[in-house]
């Protein structure tokens, strides 16, 4: 057997098995991936392969696709979405559209998801579900629903609209191009519309009414943890001259800007003030006691005029904005107090916990009962849980504390609300450069990166955690193998095997048989890989059947974008993995139904609707 014959056999059966070992989950994503790359290393070292320009394979070669632009999009676009959340730059649109949803069924998501499908025809699929990402996942936790049950419907909603227009896709633009070049076939904008609605229109059937039953809600163990959140601290607000909340009158009992905490007590002086509140009108001196939840707290730390931003009014405390919330690195966390701690029977003040940790404790928690005093005037004791604002840094200091026991899943930063508009700016730019063309969408996502983080919306390290290392693998030891299958000529070979048995076929049979074959392997290559590969083999197997070459590449067009089954198999996919915690078997489970849909759907519709 020739050596280019085993190389081919040999690139076959790596393929195979790294297919195999992610579908099983027994190990890691990455060492799979990392695994593939090495056995093709090792493989082309072994048995020397000529390209078809003369040049041997190399290392080099199976290096590049970490390089790759599509992978850099999809890395920059994470981070660029991190710059989103970590500012709450979508929090008012989101907002609106949970309150629009509240009080109403799982099925709220739909319209939403409808949306996403017509952007997707006009826009660059990728932004597109970035931009909506954290607006479904707020939309789905308002009804009740796991992230998981709706991500990656999110992801193949776009995919189903970006097949129905010339630009809806790169592919698209790829295959036109490529076909105006060797053949008279010249598609615009609009040629295939139809035909892709119909198409597209079955697949949003599935995805819309079936999907959410297979999809299994999923849940990180911090998630899990943090789904008691409705848990209520006693905190304190003290009311200074030029506070947000002076002159503030109650109204049927309750104070407008305090809406998400339950007033428990206002100290005015020596004298309580106790609920009901009537005629009471806050002024310079007061303390306020409030029963609130983590979120009330985070989201009064982080607005511009910050409630919780004041003296406590004892002197031995400091001011309440001293963990840095001008430079937007303030992080909060929860900690117990341990038994035998030197915090028992003490109060905040006397324990003198700020001088001792850098920590502010901003509520108290406690689970027998929930003391209506002040919360400096509380004592201590073992199990109260302390939720505190500090730096990332003096937060981790605490696991080394005797005093407190640090509920590590529980630190989580307080956004930068002040650089939203800075956010919201940066991320409309990339997406109008991307979309109109202006600028390659890998330029226009670097440099959104780059912006996002010298403008302050996100430090280095925050953008380092928005990386995925499962995606930087996948990708990366994907393009790997599709460098591995076409020099060997096994990609070439497939198509040449197609051709050979489907000769004398009637034509419905040959386009079913292509939209299959364009489907299995565009899951696996990319979906530029597998158009670039078959868009010859179309057009030659129109003409050998004497066939007008628009249904062929049409259908090509339509299987390159079929991308459901692997997580590989689009940006967008990989995007939503990690938010929506799935594994390879999701994308199995959910995904191959969905091509099947598909495929029998064009199957049908496109013989009668070309006239075959």
């Amino acid at each position: 057997m020739h050596s280019i014959d085993i190389a081919m056999v040999l690139t076959f059966v790596v393929i195979a098995a790294t297919v195999v070992l992610y579908a099983l989950e027994r190990y890691p994503i990455e060492t799979v991936a990392l695994g593939s790359v090495s056995a093709f290393i090792v493989l082309f070292t072994v048995i020397p392969v000529t390209q078809s320009d003369g040049s041997l394979v190399t290392t080099s070669d199976f290096l590049t696709g970490f390089a790759n632009p599509a992978l850099i999009t999809v890395i920059c676009l994470l981070i660029i979405g991190q710059g989103l959340f970590q500012t709450d730059a979508l929090e008012g649109p989101a907002k609106a559209i949970v309150k629009w949803t509240r009080g109403k069924s799982q099925w709220a998501v739909i319209p939403i998801l409808l949306v996403v499908a017509v952007l997707s025809a006009f826009l660059n699929n990728t932004p597109v579900v970035v931009m909506f990402l954290p607006i479904l996942t707020a939309v789905a936790a308002s009804a009740g629903q796991s992230s998981s049950q709706v991500l990656m419907p999110l992801s193949f909603i776009a995919i189903l609209g970006g097949m129905t227009t010339l630009i809806g896709s790169s592919t698209n633009l790829l295959v036109a191009n490529y076909a105006a070049q060797v053949s008279d076939l010249k598609l615009t904008f609009f040629s295939f519309t139809p035909i892709g609605l119909m198409v597209a229109g079955a697949g949003a059937l599935y995805v819309l009414f079936v999907m959410p039953h297979l999809m299994r809600a999923r849940q990180t163990m911090a998630e899990e943890f943090q789904a008691t959140s409705g848990k209520q601290f006693i905190a304190q607000i003290e009311i200074t001259y030029g506070h947000p909340l002076v002159g503030m009158e109650a109204v049927s009992g309750m104070f407008p800007k305090l809406k998400d905490m339950t007033v428990r007590l206002v100290q005015r002086g020596q004298q309580p003030l106790l609920p009901p509140f009537e005629n009471v009108v806050l002024g310079p001196g007061d303390t306020v006691i409030v029963a609130a939840t983590r979120n009330a707290l985070a989201n009064a730390l982080a607005s511009r005029q910050p409630l919780m931003e004041t003296e406590t009014g004892d002197g031995n405390t400091p001011a309440r904005d001293v963990p840095a919330t001008q430079a937007g690195s303030v992080s909060l966390a929860e900690v117990v107090v341990a038994p035998a701690s030197r915090l028992m029977g003490r109060t905040l003040p006397q324990s003198g916990f700020y001088t001792d940790t850098g920590c502010l404790v901003m509520g108290i928690q406690r689970r027998s009962r929930m003391p209506r005093m002040a919360m400096n005037d509380i004592r201590l004791e073992a199990g109260d849980v302390l939720l505190v604002a500090a730096s990332e840094d003096e937060i981790a200091r605490l696991r080394g504390n005797r005093d407190v026991l640090l509920l590590d899943w529980s630190t989580a930063e307080v956004p930068r609300r002040r650089y939203a508009p800075r956010a919201l700016a940066i991320f409309g730019v990339v997406v109008a450069l991307a979309a109109s063309g202006m600028v390659p969408i890998v330029s226009a996502a670097v440099g959104g990166t780059f912006a996002m983080i010298a403008s302050g919306c996100l430090n280095i390290r925050q953008a380092m955690r928005a990386i995925d290392s499962r995606i930087f693998m996948l990708v990366g030891a994907s393009l790997a193998g599709a460098v591995a299958l076409e020099a060997t000529g096994g990609a070439s070979a497939i198509a040449t095997t197609l051709a050979s048995l489907l000769e004398g076929s009637p034509p419905a049979v040959v386009l079913s048989a292509l939209f299959f074959i364009v489907m299995v392997l565009t899951n696996f290559l990319s979906n530029n890989a597998a158009a670039v590969l078959f868009t010859p083999i179309a057009i030659n197997l129109a003409e050998q059947i004497g066939q007008k070459p628009e249904a062929f590449v049409v259908c090509l067009i339509i299987a390159a974008n079929t991308s459901f089954a692997t997580p590989v198999g689009y940006q967008t996919n990989l995007i939503v993995m990690g938010p929506g915690h799935y594994r390879f078997a999701d994308f199995l489970r959910a995904g191959v139904p969905l091509a099947l849909v598909l495929w029998l759907t064009f199957s049908l519709i496109a013989p009668w609707y070309y006239g075959l």
